[in-house]
């Protein structure tokens, strides 16, 4: 079992930034891939950046040169920095844990991150 804890979302106006982390705890070994998703009010839930246990990231083109995923390897834990952030951007974002080579995929239970005047 993997135990996954989001933190950092809140109210920020257009053009702000924000960081978010995601603790993992438990069962955590490579090879491994962290994840952010973020699901807006009405909309399917869709993914934002992920990072691997060796090294690799990738993004949505949606937040490309905006976002940056970053991993504490020592400390289990992923971060996302966001940064230009745009009223689309309002979202609840969720954290993803993803072993591989073993079942299961983990979930954290989300935090609110809005972006308005």
């Amino acid at each position: 079992q993997v135990q996954l804890v989001e933190s950092g979302g809140g109210l920020v106006q257009p053009g702000g930034s924000l960081r978010l982390s995601c603790a993992a705890s438990g069962r955590i070994f490579s090879p491994y891939v962290m994840s952010w998703y973020r699901q807006a009010p009405g909309k399917t839930r869709e993914l934002v950046a992920s990072a691997t246990s060796w090294g690799t990231t990738n993004y949505a083109d949606s937040v490309k040169g905006r976002f940056t995923v970053s991993r504490d390897s020592p400390k289990n834990t992923l971060f996302l920095q966001m940064n230009s952030l745009k009223p689309e951007d309002t979202a609840v974002y969720y954290c993803k844990f993803t072993p591989l080579g073993v079942s299961g995929v983990y979930w954290g239970q989300g935090t609110q991150v809005t972006v308005s005047s």
